[in-house]
């Protein structure tokens, strides 16, 4: 059990956390203190835990075995408008995140290419395996992330990286992009088993974007 919580959630926390931490610590560099004075700089794992999209959705997802595990944890509180650069430092804060998730599937790749060369162990398996999910997971998030769908982190790229009207339009328009992502990862999929097809576009791009990147790294 406590083997099993190793090599598959501690790679999830590790991801999440790190995720939104690097959010609120590149805001902080860039001139907003939110995330301190609420305390999300802290890598506990507790003030940043979201029960469904860090506990729930990825527990589902492994005992599905669908071979596709993502989830998300509490936003870090960022103040756009105290940032130096308003636009500039708001495609900085969102890149953050999704950064941080490709520097730790790097390193977790590193890692895992020194551990193949130590003496057959338990030891040896267990870290592997860790490690081969810590690559999966920071690259699954960082596809995730990268979505120009609000609320996640492409779309505060999007509108930092572009000053046509018309982005800022439509990203508007899509305020309540959650719902959308729910609609289309979970409700679509559902109706079209059961009408007798297989249809899941979500599904696809992370699966087959994240398989890409991850076969560059193992």
């Amino acid at each position: 059990m406590l083997i099993s919580i190793l090599e598959n959630f501690m790679p999830i926390i590790i991801a999440i956390v790190l995720h939104e931490v690097a959010h609120g610590y590149a805001a902080y560099l860039l001139g907003d203190d939110t995330a301190k004075r609420y305390r999300r700089l802290s890598l506990n794992p507790v003030r940043h835990v979201d029960v469904f999209g860090t506990l729930i959705l990825p527990t589902l997802l492994i005992l599905s075995k669908t071979g596709l595990v993502f989830g998300w944890a509490k936003p870090v509180p960022v103040d756009f408008s105290r940032l130096r650069n308003p636009r500039r430092d708001t495609l900085i804060v969102a890149a953050a995140g999704i950064i941080t998730n490709i520097f730790l599937a790097a390193l977790s790749a590193l890692a895992l290419h020194w551990v193949a060369g130590l003496d057959n162990s338990i030891g040896k398996s267990i870290a592997s395996l860790f490690l081969i999910n810590m690559v999966a997971f920071n690259i699954v998030l960082a596809v995730f992330n990268a979505l120009p769908i609000p609320p996640l982190d492409g779309s505060k790229i999007l509108l930092g990286w572009s000053d046509n009207p018309k982005v800022q339009k439509f990203l508007d328009s899509y305020k309540e992009g959650s719902v959308f992502i729910i609609f289309f990862a979970f409700v679509l999929p559902v109706i079209a088993r059961y009408l007798g097809f297989d249809f899941n576009p979500f599904g696809a791009y992370l699966i087959k974007t994240s398989k890409f990147f991850i076969s560059l790294l193992l």
